[in-house]
């Protein structure tokens, strides 16, 4: 079982930066592959970010190439985190954002990919 908590969303100026983390319980984190996922108001969950267990392999979505940073920190099973950082935001990255692990390989990229699923962190990015 894991178990994730975001934490670090809110409202800023479109440009500006945030920073997401998700806390995850559970003595096999570093066993699973780890994503971001977003979903605006009427529109469907998409795949943001994605980093493979040993953090090696990252993804991302187009829309997040080149100002997001995905991490992890799987060395200290007392702090398993996922981070998420976001620069240069713009008002259509307004979204409830969601971290999620997964026993699949890789980086999947797929919702439906991932076991677990955090309770969301609501991020708004004004004009």
């Amino acid at each position: 079982q894991v178990q994730l908590v975001e934490s670090g969303g809110g409202l800023v100026q479109a440009g500006g930066s945030l920073r997401l983390s998700c806390a995850a319980s559970g003595r096999t984190f570093s066993t699973y592959a780890m994503g971001w996922f977003r979903q605006a108001p009427g529109k469907e969950r998409e795949f943001v970010a994605g980093i493979s267990w040993s953090g090696v392999t990252i993804y991302y979505a187009d829309s997040a190439k080149g100002r997001f940073t995905i991490s992890r920190d799987n060395a200290n099973n007392a702090k398993n985190t996922v981070s998420l950082q976001m620069n240069m935001l713009k008002p259509e990255d307004t979204a409830v954002y969601y971290c999620a692990a997964s026993r699949i390989g890789g980086t999947p990229k797929r919702a439906d990919q991932y076991d677990y699923w955090g309770q969301g962190t609501q991020v708004t990015v004004s004009s």
